[in-house]
């Protein structure tokens, strides 16, 4: 076939398709009332066509219960049945339908049937769901606004009982989970993420050529990026104390003398990297231990940056400072040039504004950081 005439048939075999599903319904409609597989013991028509055919159960029981709502909805099987819509369309329409407030005049739901399989000639049936949850608005528009009212807030009830979150470490250094989320606070989120996530925050960052559409490896970064911004003043307390994160670390692992694994209050472990990356920006707390972990004297937590350095920073440096990042200086950390651990100041010279990626690199034993005469610092991987 010549591509003119490979188009032409698929379009009528996508249209004979439809075709078929109509009458196989029907048929199976008239199957169920006249009780076809009883005769052989079959519990319904539904697990006999099953056998029969090695189809599922439910795949077979749509199709006998499809058949009976086509013969309710005569305008959705006429069209299926002229090959003018296609299964799924047929599907959003009659739940559509089904969706409204129960006593409407059966005028009304002629007319809603006739509006959408009209529509259904120019959208698919991700459409025809948005048409169909303003249904009401063209039928019967004084009702369309309690309906609406009455619909989202029992979705929202259904939405807070189905909320999830399941979390499970695969112990090499991963966590995998699946959560379930309300309509508004997924909305949320995404835009959080999309935020932290922006192209132009990535191409400062990573440099020209990066994707522009967030995908699932720039979206979980942003994730992780998000859980780190929280602020433990934000969050309840829990027994009394704030909801934060403990890291043990030995004190010559601090000062980059030993290469000793940071423990996590909860548990986890986390790279002595990481760990010293963590201190720059949380309090310290030193702990004296004896034998068996005794706790012999605990200090008073202390932070190497007062508020005022953080906003002098903050006007000084106007944001990251890293070549070519662009990231205000609200979202940016405080950076030692000369580390802490080996005696450099806590003083505005011997600090800059980095963010937070560029602030892991700076802790990555797999970069060098250099900075540059103009006060841009740049990093390059070492070979």
């Amino acid at each position: 076939m010549s591509a003119s005439e490979a188009a032409s048939t698929l379009v009528e075999l996508t249209r004979l398709e439809a075709q078929v599903v109509e009458l196989k319904t029907r048929v199976a409609t008239h199957a169920d009332e006249v009780q076809v597989g009883t005769d052989v013991g079959a519990t319904s028509t539904a697990n006999w066509l099953a056998h029969q055919t090695r189809q599922t159960r439910p795949a077979a029981a749509r199709t006998v219960h499809l058949g009976h709502d086509l013969a309710t909805y005569e305008l959705v099987r006429t069209a299926l049945a002229r090959g003018n819509l296609r299964l799924e369309q047929a599907d959003v329409i009659i739940r559509s339908i089904r969706a409204l407030p129960a006593g409407l005049d059966p005028e009304l739901l002629i007319k809603a049937e006739e509006h959408l399989v009209t529509a259904a000639e120019e959208h698919d049936a991700k459409r025809l769901t948005i048409l169909g949850r303003r249904l009401l608005e063209v039928i019967a528009p004084d009702l369309a606004d309690q309906h609406e009212s009455d619909l989202l807030e029992r979705e929202e009830a259904k939405a807070a009982q189905a909320c999830r979150l399941t979390m499970s470490d695969d112990g090499h250094g991963k966590v995998h989970g699946r959560f379930t989320l309300p309509a508004l606070q997924g909305a949320e989120l995404k835009k959080m993420l999309l935020g932290l996530a922006a192209p132009k925050h990535l191409a400062a960052t990573h440099g020209p050529g990066m994707e522009r559409r967030p995908g699932p490896e720039r979206m979980g970064t942003a994730f992780c990026e998000l859980i780190d911004r929280i602020s433990a003043k934000d969050l309840p307390q829990v027994g009394g104390r704030d909801a934060t994160i403990v890291v043990t670390i030995d004190h010559d692992t601090l000062l980059a003398k030993l290469e000793k694994a940071g423990v996590v209050d909860t548990g986890e472990r986390i790279s002595p990297a990481a760990a010293r990356r963590l201190a720059c920006t949380a309090k310290i707390i030193p702990v004296v231990l004896g034998a068996d972990s005794e706790v012999l004297d605990v200090g008073r937590s202390r932070r190497f940056f007062t508020k005022a350095q953080l906003t002098a920073l903050s006007l000084r440096d106007g944001g990251c400072v890293a070549d070519g990042c662009d990231w205000p200086p609200w979202m940016c950390h405080a950076h030692h040039w000369q580390r802490w651990t080996d005696g450099g100041p806590s003083d505005l010279v011997n600090a800059g504004l980095l963010c937070p990626r560029h602030h892991a690199r700076a802790h990555d034993p797999t970069y060098d950081m250099q900075k540059q005469p103009d006060g841009k610092v740049t990093f390059t991987r070492r070979q």
